[in-house]
């Protein structure tokens, strides 16, 4: 073999090295980035040291951006567990003397009062149960938003939902003179069947409340090929176009509503438990028509 076959031979070896080194290289940075993004899916990802070559430096820039998003995340953790300590606090520390003023309130619309003196006991127990009422959603709400409150979803029947909705409205329907009917279903739907319940009384509480006397306030179902859909539909007012996008805000209250009875809460609290369940809340109407609210529950 002449020298030029040695000059090529080495050449190729040479080649074939590089090519091995390149492959290898890659490889290993490859297995790196699997290994930095498996540890931040699990929540153990912590940054290590990483020389300056190009695809060190790469692996440095997500090493980066994923101890930032696992640095986030613990603070997250932290600030809920902060808020859950706040929420239990509250609860704990507001529940008897909020108690005492509805037992003193009570004592006192018993004794022989003056009239001015027993409506201001009146009064005073009316907003005793406001304030107390108040504080048990607002910890139900945070609860659900932190997290606290874990559901289970399985499937059941829609009319043991009814059920207990029109158990549970019937004497306010009578209070306010008014009908409250469900027509019955053989529907199912996946859902918590606790949460779920207390979602959809808060459609039908907000229908009673703000429905005239001699109204009707109607409960329906309607199946579709994912989702099952319950109606709550009254004759009451309407809901202007321009307040349909905010209504689900918390403590949100419309112009029309705003001196009535009511804490703005409601609407909110029922969207959050359909949203965690899988489903939505749909919104259909017109000042003067009524309005029809739409549970959609996923039927697996």
């Amino acid at each position: 073999m002449g020298a030029g076959g040695y000059v090529c031979l080495a050449l190729a070896l040479l080649g074939l090295g590089f090519g091995l080194y390149q492959w290898y290289s890659g490889r290993r940075t490859l297995r790196r980035l699997d290994e930095m993004l498996s540890a931040a899916v699990d929540g153990s990802f912590r940054e290590n040291a990483f020389d300056e070559s190009v695809p060190s430096s790469l692996e440095a820039k997500l090493a980066r951006f994923l101890n930032g998003s696992a640095a986030s995340t613990r603070n997250l953790e932290r600030e809920r567990e902060v808020v859950q300590t706040l929420i239990s606090d509250i609860s704990h520390q507001t529940r008897t003397p909020i108690a005492n003023i509805l037992l003193y309130a009570s004592l006192l619309a018993e004794g022989d009062l003056p009239p001015e003196q027993a409506e201001q006991a009146a009064v005073l127990a009316q907003q005793g149960e406001k304030l107390s009422f108040l504080i048990q959603t607002l910890v139900k709400a945070s609860r659900l938003e932190t997290g606290i409150f874990a559901m289970d979803p399985q499937v059941h029947g829609v009319q043991r939902l009814l059920d207990a909705v029109l158990i549970q409205g019937r004497q306010k329907a009578r209070e306010r003179g008014l009908s409250l009917t469900a027509e019955p279903t053989s529907a199912q739907a996946r859902f918590d069947e606790k949460w779920t319940a207390e979602a959809l009384y808060n459609l039908v509480d907000n229908a009673l409340k703000y429905t005239p006397q001699g109204g009707k306030v109607a409960l329906s179902v309607r199946e579709f090929e994912l989702f099952c859909a319950i109606q709550v539909e009254d004759n009451g007012p309407g809901i202007p176009e321009g307040e349909q996008g905010a209504i689900f805000g918390r403590f949100y209250r419309g112009e029309a509503v705003r001196d009535q009875e009511g804490l703005g809460i409601g609407l909110y609290l029922a969207r959050e438990v359909v949203t965690r369940e899988g489903g939505y809340i749909r919104l259909n109407s017109s000042p003067g028509q009524g309005s029809r609210f739409s549970l959609y529950l996923p039927k697996e």
